[in-house]
């Protein structure tokens, strides 16, 4: 199998997609989140709040090194970060529950979307509730067990897989 350098990786296309973490406590969860970032060359991981960044032991056990070859940035405040991403572009979508989700593989996005941001947050606690209006909707990742909730990790991992189904149609060398 071919596989980047992380200097290939550096200086190859990457996917048209930016994931905000929105105080993800779990290293362990950041660090897979970089590691699914890098299988699908998402462009950048914005790490918002209280969020540990690299370099972290902890966010290596699961990133693999992963967390040397995705672009990333830490942010104190998402609200700020969410306001960045639009003014350059993104529509930004938080990923959770609420009215009106788009539901993911089921419901298209709508029309136009090629830079695509995703908001994934805490544990517990969901994206924050002051975050939600200013995204441009929400994605839901359709659920029909008796739990209504995945691991974030997990989550980020199923939302990016759709995306790169998504957006990596006009991406020339994915």
């Amino acid at each position: 199998m071919h596989r980047l350098t992380v200097e290939e990786f550096h200086n190859s296309e990457k996917l048209p997609l930016t994931v905000v973490l929105d105080n993800v406590r779990s290293q362990n969860n950041i660090g897979s989140v970089f590691r699914t970032a890098d299988a699908f060359r998402v462009e950048h991981i914005a790490l918002c709040g209280i969020c540990s960044t690299p370099p972290h032991r902890e966010i290596h056990k699961t990133a693999l090194g992963a967390e040397d070859s995705v672009a990333w940035s830490y942010h104190e405040d998402t609200a700020e970060c969410v306001g960045d991403l639009k003014a350059r572009g993104y529509r930004v979508f938080a990923v959770e529950q609420v009215d009106d989700s788009i539901k993911l593989g089921m419901d298209e996005l709508p029309a136009g979307v090629s830079k695509v941001a995703l908001v994934f947050g805490n544990e517990v606690e969901g994206v924050q509730e002051s975050i939600l209006p200013l995204c441009d909707g929400s994605i839901e990742i359709p659920q029909y067990g008796t739990k209504h909730s995945l691991n974030v990790s997990c989550a980020a991992a199923i939302a990016i897989w759709e995306m790169w189904k998504e957006l990596a149609k006009g991406v020339g060398s994915l």
